[in-house]
């Protein structure tokens, strides 16, 4: 009952933060002109409620559900707390691809760019298999591995904004992670793919249950630890692939959102990866919200916002981590 009452007061939240991100910005829309705005053509507001505003909430919805289910999959793989797509070399497999993208192909159609994003993070995954298939794909092989495979797309990514300085602002904009001028283009890819996977997701809930508890147990209990956690991680970077793909280089949602269902539900991944998803997409609404009204008429690109807001978090998490050993 009290799991279920979290999860109705995160949608509550999100309802609250969707209706004030479709009035606040540098244009306010009243309360009253809102319904308007979204179903009478007419409505002087109707263009920057239902055309500007409202695929920039959903993008959001969907991206931070997408980023929080995938670092969800990734903690409970992994067995560790601090894990998220950015610690594996997800995102910065998708960020490389992206960046390159916009400097060897900077007239490219926009759809080329979040293909491009959304390759970055497959291959990274391929890359991150191969190097530790000799390993078994134990947890802690994974996580060094992305480590290092990130700090090389890192460089790759410096390469390019050294050699090419002429493009550097549009890639800054894609690392730093926007929803800026993001349409129902973005939403009609992301929204059926995010869904779709979070249901998947969720009927492997049990076996991320399973593969908590350490490969010994899962093996004894009939699980295929080697192929499931491989199913497994392809669908978290399936899922942070795509989110990626659609907002840029957005860090902290795969970190936080998870941890914090964690504190409120438990570890059980059939309450914990809904509460993750709701939470995440209220964390990416509020980091937007933010960064559109702070300096008005100017905006604050998303990411920073959940960078300010993540970094603290993430040391406290360190120091707590520390203090339990």
């Amino acid at each position: 009952m009290r799991k279920g009452l979290f999860l109705v007061i995160g949608l509550v939240m999100m309802a609250a933060l969707c209706w004030l991100s479709i009035s606040a910005g540098a244009v306010p829309i009243p309360a009253n002109r809102i319904i308007s705005g979204l179903t009478d053509p007419q409505s002087p507001s109707y263009f920057i409620v239902h055309e500007v505003r409202l695929p920039r909430v959903s993008v959001a919805i969907w991206a931070g559900c997408g980023l929080a289910v995938a670092g969800a999959i990734l903690q409970s793989l992994l067995r560790n707390h601090l894990s998220s797509p950015d610690v594996i070399g997800i995102t910065q497999g998708a960020s490389f691809a992206a960046v390159a993208t916009i400097f060897l192909l900077p007239g490219a159609p926009w759809g080329v760019l979040p293909a491009a994003a959304f390759t970055g993070a497959m291959v990274s995954f391929l890359i991150l298999v191969l190097m530790s298939r000799k390993l078994t794909l134990a947890p802690a092989t994974l996580a060094l591995v992305g480590v290092a495979m990130g700090a090389v797309f890192q460089a790759g990514i410096q390469y390019f904004m050294v050699t090419y300085p002429a493009n550097v602002n549009m890639a800054l904009l894609w690392m730093s992670g926007s929803l800026w001028g993001r349409g129902w283009d973005q939403v009609h890819i992301i929204a059926p793919v995010i869904t779709i996977l979070f249901v998947v997701a969720m009927g492997n809930a049990r076996k991320l249950n399973i593969l908590q508890v350490g490969d010994a147990i899962s093996q004894s209990l009939g699980l295929l630890v080697r192929r499931e956690r491989l199913w497994l991680l392809l669908l978290s970077v399936a899922m942070a692939g795509v989110a990626v793909s659609a907002v840029g280089a957005i860090g902290f949602i795969g970190l936080l959102a998870p941890h914090m269902a964690r504190a409120l539900v438990g570890s059980q991944n059939q309450w914990r990866l809904p509460i993750a998803a709701v939470i995440g997409a209220n964390l990416l609404l509020l980091g937007d919200l933010l960064g559109r009204v702070l300096v008005i008429p100017r905006e604050v690109p998303v990411g920073i916002i959940t960078a300010v807001i993540g970094a603290p978090y993430f040391i406290y998490l360190l120091g707590r981590e520390r203090r339990m050993k």
